[in-house]
């Protein structure tokens, strides 16, 4: 979502105008949930997704309609019986889109720069006028029309992006304290969470990779290594930190910032760096904790994991040998197999191919 609010951004400074799609609602099997955009620009530029291609070129005749002047849309589509190959999704769910014009005075600048540094941040719209709201960290950027409506859509968008929630919201309907005397609108709220940390301890080879695709994926990508000529910034330029410091010195030092999102990969090969780091990190409330290794490595490590007071629930909570067997080789396909079993892990995936799984492609 980055990429397309900082193309928003461009065409705003520009002055090129552009229409927004975005899914509001889905059921059943669909590619993308809701928050999912694609910009539509008035030169026919196309940037982002909101099927994967199943219903994006009649997205682009409605983006056409609305920059022609026409009022905001909000379309259903799916799968017809009597027309499977009609503009639909052809994955069998059902998607609600809504399409609108954003006009040059909608504060993206602040929306792509809290993106930029991570910042939890709300894009706010109404689904039926123009107007936006930027809500985050207590404060909000632009208006909706309404100083009462700015109020309440505030409260209502500060509850969702605590959620990290995206969807309709309807003032006026006891959603917050503040809609009863507010307008009645239905607002679109997309909420941009802070991002999941990617902690990699030793800054060997390996790691490299993997923090390029993590980086990739949305991470906050942290590598930290006691040895200076390992913790080389140059060495890992998509990072967005690295840090020369005993691994276990630095995770006691940072543990209040980790959650069920947090993925952490150690990758050093040396009982010194990992047993010490991996004793809190299978006692922290991180979601994800690897360790790259050989299984007599990994059976090693367990016994010296025991001998710190680590715990049998604890211990079975670490991924050793790192990653899913995907039978790749050397650091790049590495680096896929770890975040492949890290994106599983987070959104509950059976790690299994699709071709051996019954129901919907995309759990909803």
């Amino acid at each position: 979502m980055r990429h397309i609010i900082d193309q928003a951004v461009a065409w705003q400074r520009r002055g090129t105008r552009f229409a927004m799609a975005t899914v509001v609602r889905t059921w059943g099997s669909s590619p993308h949930g809701p928050g999912a955009s694609m910009l539509v620009s008035e030169e026919g530029r196309i940037v982002g997704s909101v099927s994967g291609g199943c219903v994006e070129a009649a997205v682009c005749a409605i983006a056409e309609e609305v920059l022609a002047g026409a009022a905001p849309v909000l379309e259903r589509w799916g799968v017809s019986e009597e027309d499977a190959f009609a503009a639909g999704l052809t994955c069998g769910g059902t998607i609600e889109v809504l399409v609108r014009e954003v006009g040059a005075e909608a504060p993206l600048g602040r929306l792509a720069a809290d993106l930029a540094t991570g910042t939890p941040v709300a894009l706010v719209t109404p689904v039926d006028s123009g107007g936006c709201l930027i809500v985050g960290g207590g404060t909000t950027t632009g208006s909706l029309g309404d100083p009462r409506a700015d109020r309440a859509a505030a409260l209502a968008a500060e509850g969702m992006l605590g959620r990290n929630a995206n969807g309709l919201v309807t003032l006026g309907d006891g959603t917050t304290d503040d809609t009863a005397c507010a307008p009645e609108h239905e607002l679109l709220v997309q909420s941009f969470a802070s991002w999941p940390r990617l902690l990699i301890f030793g800054a060997v080879e390996f790691a490299r990779s993997l923090a390029d695709m993590g980086t990739a994926l949305g991470h906050r990508v942290t590598v930290c290594d006691a040895r200076p000529a390992f913790a080389a910034a140059e060495r890992f330029p998509r990072a967005h930190e690295v840090v020369t410091e005993w691994p276990d010195r630095w995770f006691r030092a940072h543990e209040d910032l980790f959650d069920a999102s947090t993925a952490v990969c150690v990758l050093t090969h040396d009982t010194r760096f990992d047993v010490p780091v991996l004793a809190l990190a299978l006692r922290s409330g991180a979601g994800y904790v690897g360790a790259m290794g050989s299984r007599r490595t990994h059976e090693d490590r367990l016994e010296r994991l025991r001998a710190t007071g680590t715990t049998e629930a604890e211990l079975a909570r670490l991924r050793s040998p790192i990653g899913l067997d995907l039978g790749g080789r050397g650091p790049e396909e590495t680096a896929v197999s770890i975040l492949a079993e890290i994106v599983a892990v987070r959104r509950g995936g059976s790690a299994l191919p699709l071709t051996l799984r019954a129901g919907p492609v995309h759990i909803t």
